[in-house]
């Protein structure tokens, strides 16, 4: 079994690479769960229902031209980007896939923390249509 380090992800929103300021990043994806029970069932039985995922995005902020903050106020919160993201920064592969989709921006913080730290923020997302995931 491979063992894989992450610390080198890539992180692409409006087609901006914001990889070197990205701290974390998680895709969570999943199925809703339909109750499919009959009344002469004697366990509850389910079936899948929609796809769900969320993203979140934890950035070293920065505020210069075509950077974090920057790249999130021209998409705007409440608005839907295209946002790709891997593993590594590498080639798409079998061993480094891409998940990309289209994204509702639906909460960042562009200001916060507490003196003396690493001023970071977080963008939290939604899909707003499938989200894809490819290996080549």
């Amino acid at each position: 079994m491979a063992v894989h380090k992450f610390y080198n992800a890539y992180v692409s929103i409006n087609s901006v690479d914001l990889s070197d300021h990205v701290k974390s990043v998680t895709l969570n994806t999943g199925a809703e769960s339909l109750d499919a029970t009959k009344m002469s069932d004697t366990t509850r039985n389910f079936i899948g229902g929609l796809l769900t995922a969320t993203l979140s995005i934890d950035f070293e902020q920065d505020y210069a031209s075509a950077k974090v903050d920057a790249t999130i106020a021209a998409v705007g919160l409440g608005a839907s980007t295209a946002i790709e993201i891997r593993p590594d920064a590498g080639s798409v592969a079998p061993t480094n896939p891409k998940w990309t989709g289209s994204w509702v921006l639906t909460s960042y913080q562009p200001v916060g923390g507490t003196v003396g730290d690493l001023h970071m923020t977080q963008l939290q997302c939604v899909p707003a249509g499938a989200v894809t995931r490819a290996t080549a």
